[in-house]
């Protein structure tokens, strides 16, 4: 999720654990060993666009890493905090260490996908059942952080709790009302589909994207689930195949295996833009849910040699329209 989400949800765990009532210190170091995981961002190359991808959620994210990860914040933290706060090490390690292990947790309830079983597998876990930012669950729980400091009352933090556990199971039940409503709609249009997904669109629990596939195209549709259920159609698009959109593409190239590795990171959703002949995006994600355009993708092209990499791209044309269509989705 958002970063400033990560660290209130951090500073939650980490409350749990205060003494005396006392629980702005163990918000301040819970906060920013929340959102600590995402420094892999740091992880990148200017000539290889895909590295980052692959690094982003990958080891700092996974449950193996989780002590790791409170030990290198905490040894920072004390460093720079301990003598000023009068606090020992293992209290801020135990902060930390809670904060921390928020992180993966709550990434892995999106779509993005999170490594959280590495080294031991690369397999991506996205829950789906909330937005990557979605002010209706964080700002609640900023306000209870809040009042537990001021207040210095452990209740509004246990209220907290309850209102992660809440929300995050009110998003379980939307996405299984959303996955029903996308099989029968894929039923009634006579279709067989392969596998189908519900992703909740952006800031709200209300409109969620659809995608099924079939041997061929995927659909990509948006259904209100709840207060009016509704869909509203979109549109389909082929499935990658690389042979027959490059078929000029040697395999032993960068540029494959750069696809290969795109393909892996998009959990096999690819297709060929309708716009651009040389970009392939990931179609899980666009800001009208139920139509097809990427935010991301890659564009490869003929005149590379063989060790050229492909180059990534991100759609940074947000245009009103949009907003004002999921606006419509939720209360038309």
């Amino acid at each position: 999720m958002d970063p400033f989400t990560q660290g209130v949800v951090g500073a939650v765990a980490a409350q749990q654990k205060a003494k005396n009532q006392n629980t702005l210190i163990p918000a301040i170091f819970g906060f920013f060993a929340g959102m600590a995981a995402d420094l892999d961002v740091l992880i990148r190359s200017s000539s290889d666009p895909i590295l980052a991808l692959e690094f982003h959620r990958q080891f700092t994210h996974s449950l193996i890493f989780i002590p790791i990860g409170g030990l290198i914040c905490a040894l920072f933290f004390y460093y720079v905090f301990a003598k000023k706060l009068n606090i020992s090490f293992w209290q801020i390690y135990l902060f930390s260490s809670l904060g921390y292990l928020t992180h993966a947790f709550i990434d892995s309830c999106t779509s993005y996908g999170t490594q959280l079983f590495w080294p031991f597998s690369d397999y991506r876990v996205s829950f789906d059942i909330i937005s990557i930012i979605d002010p209706l669950f964080t700002i609640p729980l900023f306000i209870l952080v809040i009042l537990a400091i001021i207040k210095k009352a452990k209740i509004f933090s246990r209220l907290a709790i309850l209102w992660i556990f809440v929300y995050l199971m009110f998003g379980y039940i939307q996405h299984e009302r959303a996955i029903k409503i996308g099989q029968q709609l894929a039923l009634d249009r006579g279709h067989k589909f392969n596998a189908i997904e519900a992703k909740p669109s952006f800031a709200n629990l209300l409109v969620w994207k659809i995608i099924y596939s079939t041997d061929k195209f995927f659909y990509v549709d948006a259904v209100r689930v709840g207060f009016g259920e509704k869909i509203f159609t979109g549109s389909k698009i082929e499935k990658l195949n690389i042979e027959k959109s490059f078929p000029w593409l040697d395999k032993n190239s960068q540029q494959y295996k750069d696809i290969e590795r795109f393909k892996w990171f998009s959990d096999g959703y690819v297709a060929v833009s309708n716009k651009f002949a040389n970009r392939i995006i990931d179609i899980r994600y666009s800001m009208a849910p139920n139509e097809i355009r990427g935010l991301w993708g890659i564009e490869i092209h003929k005149q590379a040699n063989n060790k050229e990499h492909v180059i990534y791209v991100f759609n940074r044309s947000v245009d009103n329209n949009r907003f004002d269509t999921l606006w419509k989705m939720l209360v038309k």
